[in-house]
């Protein structure tokens, strides 16, 4: 992201600023919001919720005065509202990607079904496309990418999600000759495969969130999805389905995520994974061939090798990803897009024994939750990407707790157009 900030600043001082759609406005939406009011070079231009109450509250948090919030109802009538310097609200995702004055869009629905959709529309719209919904970009990404590249827009990841994160990581550890070996990011809480909704209905009151997003942390689902990322954008894969998930503070990690020759835990180099204890940070693990190298990063107090830890312990979620917005628009690149097709899926795991006829309901419910799998190996045994499921996924049979769930085993919802664009995906890529 370096010069970004004088660039915006040029933006601001010629009079510009890129007009940025927003759709979504919950607390990740929201928090975008109020971080591009503040910036310089860019505006939060249009804002679209389903609840339309939801989009104007994010503009009124932001310090907007109610009477420069305008409701378009159509593109056209966006068009009109911000060229009379006003801020946009709507409850219908196409007014923003078919407004002729936004330049990028980001989508923060989180919704698999609604991403698809949103991309699309985006791309086709010739619009730069942010995606803060890694789980759309995990099951259709290759091929947004592909139809963004198509549209001579950029499809990317967001700044401020961990993948994009990491990626930052990557890019200056590569730049800097360092060989990656790990790539991994930091888990808040113990893995609970058990946990659902009703389970984490306290804890989510208290902490004032969505009890089917604690769940999709708490179970591990959203970890999984956000590996599957670092995988595609990078080529690197799960060591182990699930990943190893261990237990340990930042000093510890160059030891043991050594290989299990070398004393640490690790089958191969090259590997995606995760870490309880070093939350909410994200982290490479390199090294370096020359002997010279080493001796400087011992003497920079990185350890005395062969393995060291590149550490970055935070991310700011949607506050960052106006900063993906600008790398699009100015310098027309992504922060984080997937190398060619997938590396790892995200397959679907029985939460419990479940019962021929029985609806599934996707990550954070009752029924399934997500591991991270090898790509080859998930379409090897016919593995049913998690969040290809919504509450229309019927099963065909019984399933027992732990069982990995695959396509013949389902009914899927034909009219989804999540599944449609997988469909096609898979054609394209293999």
């Amino acid at each position: 992201m370096l010069g970004l900030n004088t660039k915006l600043e040029e933006l601001e001082q010629t009079g510009q600023s890129i007009k940025t759609a927003i759709i979504g406005a919950g607390q990740m939406g929201r928090g975008m919001v109020a971080q591009m009011i503040l910036m310089k070079g860019m505006i939060p231009a249009v804002v679209v919720d389903i609840r339309i109450e939801n989009a104007k509250k994010a503009f009124l948090n932001a310090g907007i005065a109610e009477t420069n919030i305008k409701h378009a109802k159509t593109p056209a009538e966006a068009d009109e509202f911000l060229r009379e310097g006003n801020y946009v609200v709507a409850d219908d995702s196409k007014v923003a990607t078919n407004c002729r004055l936004v330049q990028a869009v980001v989508d923060a629905t989180g919704v698999p079904e609604v991403g698809a959709r949103v991309a699309f529309d985006s791309i086709f719209g010739k619009k730069h496309i942010v995606m803060l919904n890694a789980e759309t970009d995990c099951v259709i990404g290759p091929i947004l990418k592909k139809f963004a590249d198509n549209a001579g827009v950029v499809f990317t990841g967001a700044a401020g999600d961990e993948p994009g994160a990491v990626k930052e990581l990557y890019d200056f550890a590569v730049a800097s000759g360092f060989e990656v070996r790990v790539v991994g990011k930091g888990k808040n809480n113990k893995l609970d495969y058990d946990c659902n909704p009703d389970t984490v209905l306290e804890e989510a009151t208290r902490k004032k969130m969505n009890p089917h997003m604690l769940t999709a942390f708490k179970e591990g689902s959203k970890t999984m999805v956000e590996m599957a990322l670092m995988c595609n954008a990078t080529g690197f894969v799960p060591d182990v389905r699930g990943g190893h998930g261990i237990a340990g503070q930042v000093k510890e990690l160059p030891e043991k995520f050594l290989l299990k020759e070398e004393g640490g835990i690790l089958s191969r180099y090259g590997v995606v994974d995760f870490v309880n204890g070093i939350a909410p940070g994200v982290f490479l693990i390199v090294t370096s061939p020359l002997a010279e190298v080493r001796a400087e990063m011992e003497y920079v107090s990185m350890g005395p090798g062969p393995n060291y830890i590149l550490y970055r312990p935070y991310h700011l979620c949607s506050l960052e990803t106006p900063l993906s917005v600008a790398k699009a628009v100015i310098d027309r690149q992504p922060t984080i897009v997937p190398k060619a097709g997938l590396v790892a899926e995200v397959i679907t795991i029985a939460k419990k024994d479940l019962k021929a006829g029985q609806n599934l309901d996707g990550i954070g419910g009752y029924t399934v939750y997500g591991l991270i799998e090898k790509y080859e190996v998930a379409k090897k045994i016919n593995a049913l990407p998690v969040c290809l499921i919504n509450k229309d996924t019927v099963l065909k049979q019984d399933v027992k707790k732990g069982d990995v769930i695959t396509y013949d085993m389902v009914e899927l919802n034909e009219s989804s157009f999540l599944l449609q664009l997988r469909r096609l995906q898979d054609k394209l890529f293999n």
